[in-house]
């Protein structure tokens, strides 16, 4: 699973995930990408179930890149345990993402074979996405 080597602070806050993404939100690297529309804590997990189906599909032809990395620690108490005593210990680590997000791109494929492949890797993610594919013609986004 994805995992930070190291972190500054074992625990973090939760926080808020208001506003639109600002980085991270253009095609990089891919001819297609799949942006988030709405936010999300995506787990490590997620991501890793998202990335076998998209490159099971595509079957080793093409070249898939990961847009998000799970950086933040998620705590939780042991179950039937009682109110107080501090935070629970880290479980999991998840990926913030806000609308507007790319989450992953992928280049070296047909645009049907991408759009099913996309498809698939987001059935296993929890936030809704759009497929979006790089203008030839200006270098810009497809609305």
């Amino acid at each position: 699973m994805l995992m930070p080597k190291r972190v500054k602070f074992r625990k973090q806050q939760r926080g808020r995930m208001k506003g639109k993404a600002t980085r991270g939100a253009e095609l990089q690297y891919g001819e297609f990408g799949l942006r988030a529309t709405e936010p999300a804590w995506v787990t490590d997990r997620q991501i890793e179930a998202a990335r076998v189906a998209l490159t099971r599909y595509i079957k080793r032809g093409g070249k898939v890149w990961i847009k998000i990395f799970p950086d933040k620690p998620v705590t939780a108490r042991p179950a039937e345990t009682r109110m107080g005593k501090g935070k629970g210990a880290p479980e999991y680590w998840v990926a913030v993402v806000k609308p507007g997000r790319i989450l992953f791109e992928l280049s070296g494929v047909s645009e049907a074979t991408a759009r099913e492949a996309m498809r698939l890797a987001s059935q296993k993610l929890p936030l809704k996405t759009r497929f979006v594919k790089r203008e030839e013609l200006d270098g810009g986004e497809a609305q």
